[in-house]
């Protein structure tokens, strides 16, 4: 998988059925936005290109639990942009599942860190479509909807997985992510560094200036939720600030 340009992603999490924003990944904190399926509509015709879509509940509970949710927007939409989704896949009949239902790329965190094996199975059955998710907290990748630490380093773990045939990383740095404070450039550049496959950046995102600097600290992307959802910032600006 390649972006042919640095690619703002907007985030469609899905919490109860509804579109959420969480603050550090804390299910206490989420605030609501409206269905999923107008959400996802107002990010393309805003121009998005790829949505990020999480399944929340599932992360957390370890199994897909808004699928209902999630296949309403691949109807709705699948066909007119990308789709990576995320949340509660643990298995290769659970990625095989999603793909087959129109998902473009499935996101393994949790099931990627206690079963690596399980990208190369994915990759094999379907090249190109499973992204690992490594979200970290002070350095350390995190797992089980971001409670429990696995002493892994993230730049490290990126490389394995590239070996296993993923297609991408999505990084993702905990300690900011939802709460507008700014990115972790240095982070995401070690990570980029480590390898070959695009990295796509998320947590933090404040300003169209921390999608630049995503951009120049290596990222192929960034995924982008609180702060759209706050008008800190629209779509199309952060599309022209990276188009520049």
């Amino acid at each position: 998988m390649q972006f042919p340009e640095f690619e703002v992603i907007p985030a469609v999490d899905v919490k109860d059925g509804e579109t959420v924003q969480l603050v550090g990944g804390d299910p206490e904190t989420g605030t609501a936005y409206g269905d999923p399926v107008d959400v996802a509509q107002r990010w393309i015709d805003a121009g998005a290109e790829t949505l990020h879509l999480v399944d929340l509940d599932g992360a957390f509970a370890g199994e897909r639990v808004n699928d209902t949710a999630l296949g309403e927007i691949v109807d709705a939409v699948g066909e007119s942009v990308g789709l990576q989704v995320g949340g509660g896949i643990r298995t290769v009949a659970d990625a095989v599942d999603l793909l087959d239902a129109g998902v473009d790329r499935v996101i393994l965190g949790t099931a990627a860190v206690e079963t690596p094996e399980i990208v190369a199975d994915i990759s094999e059955r379907r090249p190109d479509t499973v992204t690992v998710s490594l979200d970290a907290r002070d350095d350390e990748v995190v797992v089980a909807g971001w409670t429990e630490g696995t002493g892994l380093d993230p730049a490290a773990a990126a490389g394995r997985y590239e070996e296993r045939g993923a297609c991408a990383i999505l990084f993702t740095d905990v300690d900011v992510e939802g709460q507008l404070a700014g990115v972790n450039t240095e982070a995401v550049a070690a990570v980029a560094d480590a390898v070959e496959i695009p990295v796509i950046a998320s947590g933090g995102v404040a300003s169209v200036g921390d999608v630049r600097a995503l951009r120049d600290a290596g990222a192929s992307a960034v995924v982008v939720g609180t702060a759209l959802y706050e008008d800190a910032f629209t779509l199309e600006e952060a599309m022209d600030a990276v188009a520049e």
